[in-house]
């Protein structure tokens, strides 16, 4: 029986996968949405769930490579385009960044690259009538676009200018360009084993660091990756996992975590043997920190409240309190590359008032003696240094307990003048470059008199 005239054409490979990508790139860029909030959760994208593994972990990879090298791509568009991109047809400009991310950085043939952005565009009725301009300029693309790229120092053009401004200010421009041209990288898998790092870093294919990480560039679910269901181990970056460990000892020691979620800190301090209060604000990331610790085999008490106005359980204050504060995330750039276009410098007032809260309520919540890590994964000074400036100014009974390298694998290159921790993207550098590198952490230790 010859076929129907009316049957439905089948879905042409991998373009349900750039479909998704434009629309959460969609969401980031005009929508101002987080893409953990696009891809998890309960506002993540509908169709992510009609995908599978190996077109989901293309989007992904498409998004944050789009995202990690949107000031490159905006200058070379700009350069192939006479009128520049139209703005009145969202999608013709997602299909031309999905285009040329393709074509320039990823294992995707050029022809392919094109036919799929320009069925992109024919299949959204504001933007069909741009069907010729996107073929022909990806086109173009295919042809001239890495000598356009090579003209530049692109990695700049990838930092918002505010931001480049400020990290060169507080940094130096040399570093400052390190840090940039290190966040163009895609990152690797770092995960916090809870025992035998060797055997888990030749089991995933990766090597350990030397404060212990395993490292690793395996990519797709990482729920698939053998220890994770037997809860062998959890992801956190190789900076994230350092602030936990300043307490020293804490078996039988009790700490609250004062803004947990997801919780592996609090993970990493019920396994050194503390009695961990984990307090945080959202219900839906401590439902997430519960199943973490479930998978885990580890054991914390829950408060789901404001840290910053939590009165504390009544115990006569904690022997430690670590404060990983909500901040502007902006040592978190490579991983999370939606922060850099999401972000504004009047967001660091409001996220600095929010800090001080939380500092003052932290030492409220300590015993004499006791111990307290402040961290925030921002590059910004007054997230970090200002802010323990700031406390310790006002609070006669604090006093900084400086951080020794010894303490943290002999990497003194990490350690302030001052004693506190100061972790930046382009620390740890290796022949790899998606094997070097931390996220931009701060930390500082203080005791309560």
């Amino acid at each position: 029986m010859p076929p129907s005239r009316f049957a439905v054409p089948a879905e042409v490979p991998g373009l349900a996968a750039r479909r998704i990508a434009a629309d959460i790139l969609d969401g980031v860029l005009h929508k101002h949405r987080t893409l953990d909030d696009q891809l998890d959760g309960a506002g993540a994208h509908p169709g992510l769930k009609t995908l599978a593994d190996r077109d989901r972990a293309l989007m992904r990879r498409l998004v944050a490579t789009i995202l990690r090298r949107l000031g490159t791509l905006g200058h070379l568009l700009s350069r192939l385009l006479d009128r520049g991109i139209p703005t009145d047809a969202p999608r013709a400009q997602s299909a031309l960044l999905i285009g040329a991310a393709q074509i320039l950085w990823m294992d995707v043939p050029d022809h392919a690259a094109v036919d799929l952005s320009v069925r992109l565009v024919q299949s959204d009725r504001r933007a069909a009538k741009y069907a010729g301009l996107v073929n022909a300029v990806l086109r173009r693309c295919a042809r001239e676009g890495q000598p356009l790229i090579d003209e530049v120092k692109s990695q700049n053009l990838d930092i918002p200018p505010w931001l480049l401004a400020r990290w060169i200010g507080a940094y130096g421009e040399s570093t400052a360009r390190q840090m940039a041209l290190a966040i163009g990288y895609e990152p690797s898998l770092d995960i916090t084993v809870k025992s035998d790092a060797a055997q888990w870093a030749s089991r995933l294919h990766g090597e350990t660091l030397p404060t212990g990480t395993v490292r690793t560039l395996l990519q797709g679910s990482v729920t698939m990756l053998p220890g994770f269901t037997e809860g062998q181990w959890w992801v956190q970056d190789a900076a994230a996992a350092l602030p936990a460990r300043l307490f020293g000892d804490v078996g039988g020691k009790t700490i609250v975590d004062l803004c947990a979620a997801p919780g592996g800190k609090t993970a990493q301090l019920a396994q050194a043997g503390a009695r961990v209060t984990a307090v945080d604000r959202s219900p839906a990331r401590m439902a997430r920190l519960r199943d973490n610790l479930a998978r885990l085999s580890l054991q914390a008490d829950d408060v789901v409240t404001d840290g910053a106005e939590w009165p504390g359980g009544g115990n006569g204050g904690f022997d430690g309190v670590l404060v990983d504060a909500p901040c502007t995330s902006t040592g978190t750039i490579r991983r999370h590359p939606d922060v850099a276009w999401l972000r504004q410098e009047a967001d660091i007032a409001a996220l600095t008032a929010l800090q001080k809260r939380l500092l003052q309520r932290a030492v409220s919540l300590l015993k004499p003696g006791g111990t307290l890590v402040y961290c925030t994964c921002s590059l910004e000074p007054e997230e970090g240094e200002q802010a323990i400036a700031s406390l310790l100014a006002a609070e006669s009974g604090l006093r900084r307990a400086p951080v020794e390298a010894g303490e943290v694998a002999g990497l003194s290159e990490i350690v302030t003048a001052n004693g506190d921790l100061r972790t930046l993207p382009c620390h740890l550098p290796h022949t790899d470059p998606r094997l070097g590198g931390f996220d931009g952490f701060y930390a500082a230790r203080l005791v309560k008199s």
